[in-house]
């Protein structure tokens, strides 16, 4: 994949339940003193570090993210705080913060960009080529990754990651595409011919076949899961006394995880019984809020 960062003007990407999160660090019982330092692990395009710069004149943010483009529109978006922010190419799983903070926010989901540029191969819904790397250095790619799992792994990932019944015809079909005709020439090739294991009345409804299928693909390829699980082991350690974790999901296999860290984690306070989910206008203005779920957890 190209990774020319000349241009990041179509990294347009719209962060959901700010609101939710600015009013979950209210928890925090010092969070209107001066000082205060936070991280935000999945920066994006700065959506959230933007509202929370604007609102706590004396916060500090280290933001992560390891997708170059973010970062680069991160930067542009959050330039008027370039002092009180703090970019960093990271993996959150991978970082470790040298002093302890006061919260730290996550939204676990994809970003508008990676979906919405065919270039990255997230979506079937411009052909684009098998990518689906959030670092877009990683060493496997989705091209990659079905090339070499064998016909029974790549079914178990599909059901596993994908909640799709039909995993092992799917599974079994796209190694035989690729023993007969060599690989996909895209998404939408691959779409195509996920689409062609599903009965023809199931073929054309709203959600289309290959979207549990992709998402499989999508969490196998970034460990989207791995690196989930090793965050809540080690996030409660960048906290200070009474400091607040905020995360976003997505999708039932995160927000299961995130559940029963704050659950049973000794260190954290479980805040949230129920999650929080986005309010009916903010999914009249964006549809990808639909499915959020915000959790928030106090260390003790």
């Amino acid at each position: 994949m190209q990774t020319d960062l000349s241009d990041s003007s179509f990294f347009n990407h719209k962060s959901v339940m700010t609101d939710e999160i600015l009013a979950s660090l209210e928890h925090y019982p010092l969070i209107h003193n001066n000082q205060l330092k936070g991280i935000d692990a999945t920066l994006g395009g700065g959506g959230h570090s933007y509202h929370l710069l604007r609102k706590y004149s004396d916060l500090h943010i280290i933001g992560l993210d390891q997708d170059p483009f973010a970062r680069k529109s991160a930067s542009k978006k959050l330039d008027e705080f370039k002092n009180r922010i703090d970019i960093r190419a990271a993996n959150f799983a991978d970082f470790e913060p040298k002093e302890k903070v006061s919260f730290v926010i996550a939204d676990l989901g994809v970003n508008s960009n990676q979906i919405d540029d065919p270039k990255r191969g997230f979506s079937f819904q411009k052909d684009g080529p098998l990518d689906m790397r959030m670092n877009p250095f990683l060493e496997v790619d989705a091209e990659k990754l079905i090339e070499t799992l064998q016909e029974k792994d790549l079914a178990n990932l599909i059901y596993k990651y994908g909640d799709e019944r039909l995993s092992r015809k799917i599974a079994r079909k796209i190694k035989m595409d690729l023993k007969v005709n060599g690989k996909y020439s895209g998404t939408k090739e691959l779409a195509y011919s996920i689409a062609g294991c599903f009965p023809p009345k199931q073929r054309y409804k709203k959600i289309h076949p290959a979207t549990r299928t992709f998402q499989a693909l999508r969490i196998a390829v970034n460990k989207e899961i791995e690196v989930l699980e090793k965050f809540l082991q080690i996030v409660p350690d960048w906290l200070l006394p009474g400091g607040i974790i905020s995360i976003i999901s997505f999708h039932s296999l995160e927000d299961r995880l995130v559940k029963s860290s704050f659950k049973n984690d000794q260190r954290l306070k479980n805040l949230t019984k129920k999650p929080i989910t986005p309010s009916e206008q903010e999914v009249e203005i964006n549809k990808r809020a639909r499915s959020g779920k915000l959790r928030v957890a106090q260390l003790n």
